[in-house]
């Protein structure tokens, strides 16, 4: 029976692929305090135990796999790269260039010591800064430095095994590197910090409850103008002044047997009944002690929704959230989510938080509110299961042609490579995307498949392929490649810390969010956030992770020109 199953995997290698991939992401979910194997390590390490049975994997598929998920990796960080490299977020992109020069120097520098080959150099590369999309630039790369075949196999063969051995640390060490011991080195209070920023920019506490749980942060309740109330004779609008830093939105009136919609320039009569939307807690301790309520079915019951919207509109770039809400469009709206970038990054709500373009911003209120406050600030994102293919295709097509490209220097020759090309063409295709929304639609399940799965079904095939050598390398380097990984990891987050701190002199706040972005480890940022109990240091997290992520994929390449 086992003779039959290897045989049918060496027959049909799709069916190890598959093999691969389910094994590599049951075990790559379990994690411990937010830090596990993940679904590329696990699948590399299945990979390489199927292999050992000597599976033969046909390569145009491992090609295609990796330029689908290289697109996706560009799309998804398109708007903000464009973002931190053309407007305010310039300071942060420049740390971002910094970290990886860093990160690739201490790699090369520890290459060198050590002696390690193309193979090794490259994996451990790949490992120690968690970026396993450069392995794909380094195989590239080494296959055009038309070595011989055996040699070029003994190299793309160390480097899954160097990635193995380093990437673990890669993950743990830099989340505790960064959250751990980070604020000890610089001498950060995260959480005081964080209480700081909140308060120069008008934050409030911490929110409890929303969806999911039984308590809801706003609330619609009908009141009584009362005969000598307040109220009485006051147009809307300065009705709702009357409760100041406060939220609160007349949204309909009745008025004898008549409902009516209220406008900002509608005048209140005694008797009136008005449906108040805002804050449960003001509307409860503030409204509740000095009106009074009454039960009106009818009245209350007014068409409501809550929306995605995709922020496109130029004239909102750059605003802050206490900017744009005193504009007349924003009236009956709130706010409940801010998402930004490729990792999806919940950003903290505060009058000073700017929205940028690319920023997918969950709105609630009436329908014909909704529907201003979108127009205002671009376009609703609302679900959907269809893809521009023909957008993707013909992104992927030209950017691969032009990364073919060869040009030599001096007689170098210098090239993107077909994977280097889909990855820009990825980030002009999902810039394009955040301000001309008319085309290039990749719904985000469709982003997360050919990012995820495409990435993992180029390193099942590198598992695949060197799983027979695997073991063999393990032994004669797993404990040197383990350190020296270590020290490729630890050593340009160091140099980064007190960079950020002591030259770009980032709010303390922001700074280890920053950090976690450049070096593009998700895990740390989660623990950086949660020794900070808040979510301000994500506010650093996503330009940087932009340009870091774009920069660590292409020094995979790199490091092999500088090391041939």
């Amino acid at each position: 029976m086992i003779d039959w199953f290897f045989t049918t995997l060496k027959t049909y290698p799709e069916i190890a692929i598959f093999l691969a991939l389910a094994l590599g992401y049951y075990f790559g979910k379990f994690t411990y305090k937010g830090i596990g194997l993940g679904s590329v390590t696990a699948t590399l390490i299945a990979a390489v135990v199927i292999g050992q049975i000597g599976i033969t994997v046909n390569q145009p598929l491992k090609a295609f796999a990796f330029l689908m998920f290289l697109f996706a990796v560009g799309y998804a960080v398109g708007p903000q790269f464009v973002r931190g490299i053309a407007s305010s977020g310039l300071p942060q992109a420049i740390f971002s260039v910094v970290q990886c020069v860093f990160s690739l120097g201490a790699c090369v520098a520890v290459a060198k010591v050590a002696g390690y080959d193309l193979g090794y150099s490259a994996g451990l590369y790949a490992g120690s800064q968690t970026i396993s999309a450069s392995m794909g630039l380094a195989t590239d790369a080494i296959n055009r430095l038309g070595l011989a075949a055996n040699q070029t196999k003994t190299y793309l063969d160390n480097m899954p095994i160097a990635y193995a051995v380093t990437y673990m640390f890669g993950t743990m060490g830099s989340a505790i590197v960064i959250a751990i011991i980070g604020p000890k080195l610089l001498g950060i209070n995260l959480v005081a910090a964080c209480k700081d920023y909140e308060e120069k920019h008008g934050g409030g506490k911490k929110q409890v409850g929303g969806p999911g749980t039984a308590w809801t942060r706003w609330a619609l309740r009908a009141y009584k103008v009362q005969p000598g109330g307040k109220a009485a004779g006051l147009r809307v609008a300065e009705a709702e002044s009357l409760v100041p830093d406060a939220r609160l939105f007349i949204l309909g009136i009745r008025r004898g047997s008549e409902i009516m919609d209220a406008t900002a320039e509608t005048v209140l009569q005694e008797g009136d009944v008005v449906a108040v939307a805002g804050e449960r807690e003001v509307l409860v301790n503030i409204l509740g002690a000095a009106a009074v309520e009454v039960e009106d079915r009818e009245l209350l019951a007014m068409p409501v929704e809550g929306v995605d919207v995709l922020v496109t509109n130029k004239e909102v770039d750059s605003k802050t959230l206490a900017e744009l809400s005193a504009r007349p469009a924003a009236r009956g709206v709130f706010l409940r989510k801010i998402t930004r970038g490729a990792t999806a990054t919940d950003i903290p709500i505060l009058p000073g938080t700017e929205v940028n373009r690319g920023d997918l911003l969950t709105l609630v209120g009436r329908t014909q509110d909704v529907a201003a406050a979108t127009k205002m600030l671009g376009v609703a994102d609302r679900p959907t299961d269809v893809t521009d293919m023909a957008f993707v295709g013909a992104a992927i097509v030209v950017g691969a042609l032009i990364g073919a490209l060869v040009f030599k220097v001096a007689g170098v020759p210098l090239t993107l490579s077909t994977a280097g090309g889909a990855l820009i063409a990825g980030i002009v295709g999902g810039w394009l995307r955040s301000v001309r929304p008319k085309f290039g639609r990749i719904p985000t399940p469709t982003v997360w498949f050919m990012n995820s799965v495409g990435l993992n079904i180029f390193i099942a095939i590198v598992g695949i392929s060197a799983g027979p050598g695997f073991v063999n390398g393990l032994k004669t380097q797993g404990v040197g490649l383990f350190l020296w990984g270590a020290v490729a990891t630890t050593v340009p987050l160091i140099l980064g810390m007190f960079t950020a701190k002591y030259v770009f002199r980032f709010h303390d706040a922001l700074n280890l969010g920053i950090i976690s972005g450049a070096r593009t480890t998700t895990a740390s940022l989660g623990l950086v956030c949660d020794q900070a109990k808040s979510q301000i240091p994500a506010l650093g997290y996503t330009v940087t992770y932009a340009v870091g992520n774009t920069l660590l994929t292409i020094w995979g390449m790199v490091i092999i020109m500088l090391l041939s």
